[in-house]
């Protein structure tokens, strides 16, 4: 099969602007709710820090993934570290943030909704890419597909390399990008504070 016929990468462009307007709408919807949750069933204060902490997760697993494929995407057939287990650690990685992103506005059906949702959307660009990446690495890919799974991690299939070559600039992008995942929480704060002072009207509790 000529290059040219090969198939083409996913639009990034149009997953990110989904996932945008999705978390945008999310957001404002949330403007004007509050957690059901109490602390004779379960602490809001809990939800928002396993929240907190699934983030941070969702950071160090797209650094970890970046050192290892940063700058040489679609290039180069990367199958050692955190590729070794799943073939989109980035994404894994990312739905880990979105479900983050939900319990940290104290809600878990808002974690589920998010975390189904930027599913789905990853699930549809890995399997685009993935037949990007059999047309421009052929066999080499189709065994690696074989013996890795396309999302869900699995560890037992772990193995490392005793050198990694990385992008510094790479590795700072994905690094501001999860500044972005962190600076919800005061936002979330500070609509907490505005709905307790009236400031804020609340339409709904949800849990």
């Amino acid at each position: 099969m000529a290059y040219a016929d090969r198939p083409l990468p996913f639009n990034q462009k149009k997953r990110l602007i989904v996932v945008q307007a999705g978390a945008v709408l999310a957001a404002a919807l949330l403007l004007f709710t509050r957690p059901a949750w109490n602390d004779e069933f379960l602490s809001h204060d809990f939800v928002e820090l396993t929240g907190a902490g699934l983030v941070l997760l969702c950071i160090l697993g797209r650094l970890w993934s970046t050192l290892y494929i940063g700058g040489r995407k679609n290039d180069e057939l990367v199958t050692t570290g955190p590729f070794s287990v799943t073939r989109n650690p980035l994404y894994v990685s990312s739905t880990i943030g979105a479900v983050g992103i939900g319990l940290m506005f104290g809600s878990l059906i808002v974690a589920l909704l998010l975390g189904i949702a930027t599913y789905q959307i990853f699930r549809v660009t890995a399997a685009r890419e993935a037949a990007f990446l059999a047309g421009r690495f052929g066999p080499a890919y189709e065994a690696y597909a074989k013996a890795t799974p396309i999302f869900w991690p699995d560890p037992g299939r772990y193995h490392d390399t005793a050198a990694v070559s990385f992008s510094p600039l790479a590795l700072k992008r994905t690094f501001l990008d999860g500044l972005y995942f962190l600076a919800i929480f005061p936002v979330i704060e500070l609509v907490e504070q505005l709905q307790a002072s009236g400031h804020l009207p609340v339409l709904m509790s949800i849990y």
